[in-house]
């Protein structure tokens, strides 16, 4: 087999402590405007002791952020990036209840998949729908996707790097006050190409599924 040359996008995608370290952890969270609890989902909610003011008072869903590395079932991992290790490697974070990232990526043959999947907590609804609206916002050109969570979106771009293509898929969903984000990248070394858009997006969305499924073991009693 020959060797190849990888283009400097891809090489720095090969470091996934430098780039999540840049990408992942500089996100924060704002205020919102309220949101109603009747459009929870799975029995979840959220109220307020009766004897303290709804203003300033919320309850939490979500009070730890599941470990990231089993929070996708190995069946996803082995089917989206063929050739990984299964355990993931977690990134470093310096406060492991709010935010906790696992990450995959394998070379086989001339295929390259990377897949992340992050858990950030804030302390309300209201402060997750207000980063989430911002997000989607900053990742325009994408759509919704109906079941996921209390809200989700997806986006598929497409790079090139010295006539190497590299095609990227992002899914956010927010549940309660959690949030997840997934991206799910890919290319072919041999043919330059990048997978299809349809084959990014719902790779992206089918482990997004299974992390927002992985949400329920932070919940609050």
């Amino acid at each position: 087999m020959r060797s190849l040359p990888l283009p400097l996008a891809l090489i720095a995608r090969l470091t996934p402590v430098a780039v999540l370290a840049c990408a992942g952890w500089a996100l924060s969270s704002g205020p919102a405007t309220p949101t109603d609890a009747a459009h929870r989902q799975d029995g979840r909610t959220t109220t307020n002791s009766a004897s303290e003011p709804s203003s300033t008072s919320t309850s939490k869903t979500f009070t730890t952020a599941p470990a990231p590395c089993t929070g996708v079932p190995v069946a996803t991992v082995k089917s989206l990036v063929p050739g990984a290790k299964t355990e993931g490697k977690e990134i470093p974070s310096t406060d492991t209840k709010l935010r906790r990232t696992c990450s995959w990526n394998a070379l086989k043959g001339y295929d390259y998949r990377w897949l992340d999947v992050s858990f950030e907590l804030t302390d309300s609804d209201e402060k997750a729908t207000k980063e989430y609206e911002q997000r989607v916002a900053d990742k325009s050109g994408g759509g919704s996707v109906p079941g996921l969570g209390d809200a989700g979106y997806s986006v598929v771009n497409l790079t090139t790097e010295d006539k190497q293509q590299t095609r990227e898929g992002m899914v956010l969903a927010r549940v309660s006050n959690a949030l997840v984000i997934v991206t799910y990248s890919g290319s072919d070394f041999d043919t330059k190409k990048a997978p299809s858009t349809d084959e990014i997006n719902k790779g992206a969305i089918k482990a997004a599924k299974g992390a927002v499924a992985a949400l329920g073991s932070g919940a609050s009693g």
